[in-house]
């Protein structure tokens, strides 16, 4: 059946309606973040008293006094997530690059074995592998450091991130590389001086989401890190609730909103080339 033309009465309607429910989802989304950035700026005793988010009488006591209130100043936790988030953007910056080339460039034995292989890692779910990585960390002594954090990414142990360079190089043409090798350019070399620039929005995209997701990561800092002094931020956040029982929300929301602005920050200034590392990679959401 042939669709009738619709008026200009009722596409003005249709644009209306679909603005409606687009505008009440964007504002059901973002509620949350809305009312946590009010909440940290009312009243300890006014915070869970109504669901709007603007505060009646306003306060910057849970920025003053939460910054020190678990015995460890907030800036230590901001420096440990930083030092823990920066080595991983470093680790798996240089080991999956590295590991992606040999997979899309180089031929050796049982390469699409080791790649399927590869990829199976991603089904493993990280409370699979949680006990052995464990049990390993402690015999070699780095349990409360920040090595168990760091150092596996040094190993390419992040399969997703290969997974996109990979898919990425085999977007480059391979006559860039045969034209390195006339020039004498050995592996190392090509990748290098080849590879490595026209990787750069996978790269930053690597970088990017290694940051963020080791930023607000939990579970895997909470297992290794038991010394208040070495915890990070979300650690520290953790921490409200198990000094005060429940009695110090003001502070720690206050601290949740500071815990945004590095990862905010990051994604912000990072967004273009984000968008453009996925899409060139060939990955879709």
């Amino acid at each position: 059946m042939a669709l009738l033309p619709q008026s200009g009465q009722q596409r003005t309607w249709n644009h209306w309606r679909l603005h409606t429910i687009l505008l009440t989802a964007v504002i059901v989304m973002i509620y949350p973040l809305i009312w946590m950035v009010g909440a940290s700026f009312k009243p300890e005793n006014q915070i869970f008293t109504t669901l709007n988010p603007l505060p009646l009488h306003f306060t910057l006591r849970g920025y003053t006094s939460g910054w020190t209130s678990t015995g460890t100043s907030f800036t230590v936790y901001l420096a440990n997530s930083a030092t823990v988030a920066i080595g991983a953007v470093l680790g798996n910056l240089i080991a999956c690059s590295l590991a992606a080339y040999a997979f899309a460039r180089l031929d050796f034995a049982f390469r699409k074995l080791w790649f399927a292989l590869m990829l199976g890692t991603l089904m493993l779910p990280f409370q699979a592998t949680l006990i052995p990585q464990y049990t390993i960390f402690f015999k070699l002594n780095w349990v409360n450091t920040f090595l168990p954090l760091v150092v596996p990414q040094f190993l390419a142990t992040d399969a997703f991130f290969i997974f996109l360079m990979v898919q990425f190089i085999r977007g480059i043409p391979r006559e860039l590389d045969e034209a390195a090798a006339i020039d004498g350019a050995g592996h190392l070399r090509t990748f290098v001086s080849v590879i490595l620039p026209l990787l750069r929005p996978a790269l930053i995209t690597t970088a990017v989401l290694t940051f963020i997701w080791t930023f607000n990561d939990f579970l895997r800092q909470l297992v290794y890190l038991s010394n208040n002094t070495r915890y990070t931020v979300p650690l520290g956040l953790n921490a409200f609730i198990d000094r005060a029982s429940g009695s110090s929300y003001g502070d720690m929301l206050a601290m949740s909103v500071v815990s945004l602005v590095p990862t905010m920050a990051v994604f912000l200034l990072a967004q273009k080339r984000l968008v453009d590392g996925v899409a060139n990679s060939g990955i879709k959401g």
